[in-house]
């Protein structure tokens, strides 16, 4: 199935994705489609929506992340520009060993040692440089294939690729932002995976893992929060968010298609968040449990911007259906995580 077909969902039909974030009268093209958005670019803005460049400076944020989901280990990392402030991160977690092997976190300097450009698909680019490490997530113009690239000092390095050519079409979401402007979302996942990546010289194969892809660029709010949980194989994957996006990005991918979800529902101890969690929608399409298994953890209180941030690594079962009538899909031990953060950015 093509990005250019409408896919009907419990939420409505999902439209082919637009080439801009901006409709002609200059305000944002809000809703959900199929397909990326070709470009970023909110400097069009018409003069309601307009701040000023200093207002603009310190609210754009974008950042990439990018997931690899295997039998042997689940990989996380990711790649932010908030505008004031410039970061990375990338772990390796041990399936069998149930913890996170080696983690790998930087700031940076705006504008200096990070660069996500304005695009998801077609020309993608994020890259972060600095002392203790490099990682470059480059999409060529006109293929399907991302190559990722991380090099660390201390011992994680990983030289993969990651093939959209098979896809289930991605969920681009251009969103209202309380407090902020708008915001555009592309999620991506079931991306065929290949390469390796080695830990202080333990090397794991990548070949026949999934990927997922989680672009985000926009004028945001100086305090947001949310929750997420994100999973994914080649023939089911999901992507949920209760906060500042509100229900627009939640989704599922089933057997190539895509399908849009209603609001959803984290029910967990944020004081306890190793105990299990049950995520679903109020469409009831997605009703599952998740079991951590282990997790990354990072607080960060820089004065100006602060982040305090829980992502549980672990498996989901469950169920799932492409339409209130359909016959359940049953999930089980699906591998991905959830997360908690709140940021002051």
């Amino acid at each position: 199935m093509s990005a250019s077909e409408q896919v009907a969902g419990a939420s409505g039909t999902i439209l082919p994705a637009p080439a801009g974030v901006l409709l002609a009268d200059g305000s944002p093209a809000f809703g959900a489609y199929a397909g990326n958005v070709e470009a970023v670019d909110w400097s069009g803005l018409n003069a309601a929506l307009r701040r000023t460049g200093l207002w603009r400076r310190f609210h754009h944020k974008r950042w990439q992340y990018v997931g690899i989901a295997g039998a042997d280990c689940f990989i996380g990392l990711a790649i932010v520009d908030a505008g004031w402030a410039a970061s990375a991160f990338a772990y390796v977690f041990d399936r069998t060993q149930r913890r996170v092997l080696l983690e790998f976190s930087a700031m940076g300097v705006p504008g200096v040692s990070v660069k996500v450009n304005d695009k998801a698909g077609d020309g993608a680019f994020a890259q972060f440089k600095g002392p203790a490490g490099d990682i470059s997530l480059i999409r060529q113009r006109g293929s399907s294939v991302y190559v990722l690239k991380l090099q660390t000092r201390s011992g994680l390095n990983i030289d993969a690729t990651l093939d959209a050519g098979l896809a289930a079409p991605t969920l681009s979401a251009i969103i209202p932002i309380q407090a902020g402007i708008a915001n555009c979302t592309q999620k991506s996942a079931c991306l065929r995976a290949s390469g390796h990546a080695s830990v202080n010289g333990r090397c794991f194969d990548l070949n026949g893992y999934s990927a997922s892809l989680d672009y985000t660029n926009g004028l945001l709010a100086r305090n947001t929060a949310w929750r997420w949980a994100s999973a994914h194989s080649p023939d089911v994957g999901f992507n949920l968010q209760a906060g500042f996006n509100g229900a627009a990005e939640n989704v599922l991918w089933l057997h190539g298609k895509i399908i849009l979800l209603g609001a959803a529902q984290f029910e967990f101890d944020p004081k306890r968040p190793m105990q299990p969690w049950r995520v679903f929608t109020d469409d009831g399409l997605l009703d599952l449990t998740f079991e951590p298994h282990g997790a990354r953890r990072e607080n960060k209180n820089l004065l100006v911007a602060a982040s305090f941030y829980i992502q549980p690594i672990g498996v989901f079962s469950g169920q799932v259906r492409a339409h209130a009538n359909d016959a359940p899909t049953m999930v089980c031990n699906l591998l991905g995580v959830t997360e908690d953060h709140r940021a002051r950015w």
